[in-house]
């Protein structure tokens, strides 16, 4: 599937992930989308076809630049935890600031309503876990990160922890006194990325 997309077809594609998001993908049709992107819906048929193939085609754009920045990550001249830091930092970023992609892609992933081509996603994952891959084999070619690391958990772990939070966002509004969205996603920034860096150095450090 292609990655790249022209100025149209982008309008397209975030004008479907607002709807998706809002009305969920039974529940927004093609005539939506294109009513709301002010393009006659025979041109959204013409650059995605179906509805499902929209539905790659967004999870596509929104996901695919995250290689490219995993990879600049990688040739950075830093220490193999300072990496990792800053790989926790992309990822709780990237989530916090596009929550409505990341809901429809847990909730369209985990549905058996319908076939969506689940291997073009997977390829981007396993991109991604190559790169992860990279960071934690240079630590442990440094001696600094243990040679027992489940590397394919590490992700989870730190997705794990963000989706837990958000997912129980008034819970802990409350609990910690965030009265503004302001503080809530700096409280996001800063102390909830704190706490997953710090969780993730745990299992990666040799114990002193």
């Amino acid at each position: 599937m292609k990655t790249h997309f022209n100025d149209k077809q982008i309008k397209i594609l975030e004008v479907a992930e607002t709807l998706f998001s809002e009305k969920g993908f039974d529940g927004t049709s093609i005539r939506n989308i294109s009513k709301e992107a002010k393009i006659n819906i025979a041109m959204v048929s013409y650059y995605f076809g179906s509805k499902e193939r929209l539905l790659e085609s967004l999870i596509i754009y929104r996901t695919s630049d995250l290689k490219s920045q995993l990879d600049h990550l990688i040739q950075a001249e830093l220490e193999p935890i300072e990496k990792i830091n800053k790989l926790i930092e992309l990822y709780i970023n990237r989530i916090n600031c596009n929550k409505g992609i990341y809901r429809i892609i847990h909730f369209e992933f985990t549905s058996k309503k319908r076939s969506l081509n689940h291997q073009v996603f997977s390829e981007l994952k396993k991109g991604n876990l190559k790169s992860l891959e990279a960071i934690i084999v240079e630590g442990q070619t440094k001696g600094v990160f243990r040679k027992d690391i489940i590397i394919p958990l590490i992700t989870p772990t730190i997705l794990g922890t963000f989706f837990h939070f958000h997912m129980n966002k008034s819970f802990y509004e409350n609990l910690l006194n965030l009265k503004t969205e302001d503080s809530y996603n700096n409280y996001i920034k800063t102390n909830l990325t704190k706490h997953i860096q710090q969780t993730i150095k745990a299992l990666l450090i040799y114990e002193s």
